[in-house]
């Protein structure tokens, strides 16, 4: 029995740091260097301390639950992420780093506090949208 071919994969010419780097490992690397500096963005910090109340459960290590805005249900602070109402959208060049940073670092009527669950839906039905526009 004959194995079959594998077509050629071609390969990715890296051209950023120091030829280590591909355009999407470069634009990839500068997204998440941004998403990291902004969790200490005072909007995001101010959206988390409106959104908790003192935790009064059984835990005496935990001092502070959060409340999802859409669901309304009372979470753990790592079952929760400050989300941003309108997408802040995608970062591939250098074209896009403007619009990027202006709608990620954005003040705090354009951000929720959501649980882990909601967040999940959100992003699922936002990235639905984005593929059904780009298919039209």
């Amino acid at each position: 029995m004959k194995k079959k071919k594998s077509p050629k994969k071609t390969k990715v010419v890296k051209t950023r740091n120091a030829g280590t780097m591909t355009e999407s490992a470069f634009w990839g690397f500068i997204r998440a260097s941004l998403r990291n500096r902004s969790r200490f963005w005072k909007p995001i910090l101010e959206t988390k301390k409106n959104a908790r109340r003192a935790y009064k459960g059984e835990n005496k290590r935990q001092k502070w639950e959060y409340q999802c805005n859409i669901c309304k249900n009372w979470f753990m602070d790592k079952e929760t992420s400050v989300d941003h109402i309108q997408p802040v959208g995608t970062l591939r060049g250098a074209q896009d780093l403007p619009e990027f940073v202006e709608n990620l670092f954005c003040e705090s009527n354009n951000l929720q506090l959501i649980c882990s669950s909601c967040h999940h839906l959100k992003t699922q039905k936002e990235r639905n949208d984005l593929s059904g526009k780009n298919n039209k």
